[in-house]
């Protein structure tokens, strides 16, 4: 049985939003033209578009569900010490640091 994950095709929408922000700001900071280069032989990789196979884009939709679902374990598990039912945000932030570091 396949546990729930997230949609590949989301993980890479963002990962593409992130990248086209990053070029746009080293458009910015250099004044080149890095969106709209081609890739050809001559171009350098720093201005290359970036992208990701397959392969990758759903082992980041794996790590991204192992990250959410052990937060809210440990979420869980704080709320559950202080006797609450519910999980607050006040949770989500006391685990985080050491959540983290830990991945």
């Amino acid at each position: 049985m396949e546990e729930n994950t997230f949609e590949p095709d989301l993980v890479h929408a963002i990962f593409k939003l992130v990248w086209s922000s990053r070029a746009l700001e080293r458009q910015m900071i250099e004044g080149t033209d890095a969106l709209d280069c081609e890739v050809g032989a001559g171009t350098s990789k720093k201005n290359r578009p970036t992208s990701a196979n397959g392969n990758a884009v759903k082992l980041s939709c794996e790590l991204l569900r192992n990250f959410v679902t052990e937060s809210v374990q440990r979420a869980a598990t704080i709320a559950e010490a202080e006797g609450v039912s519910k999980i607050e945000a006040t949770h989500l932030e006391r685990v985080l640091p050491q959540l983290l570091l830990d991945f």
